[in-house]
């Protein structure tokens, strides 16, 4: 089963980071330093968003 999700992400700008957030997947909110920082965390923090809703995260697309 294929799954796709649309994150959210901008840089705040008085905050100095990069924010991602997802409609599709509640409970999504990381921020971090940099573009690729943040898309590091992202990938790390969604196979436990996935779980914790009963999803699986065994293959999830880079």
């Amino acid at each position: 089963m294929t799954r796709s999700s649309t994150i959210d992400a901008r840089f705040d700008p008085e905050a100095g980071v990069w924010l991602a957030t997802s409609a599709d997947l509640p409970g999504l909110v990381v921020e971090a330093d940099t573009w690729p920082a943040m898309i590091d965390e992202v990938r790390l923090v969604i196979p436990d968003l996935l779980e914790l809703s009963g999803q699986s995260a065994d293959k999830l697309s880079r």
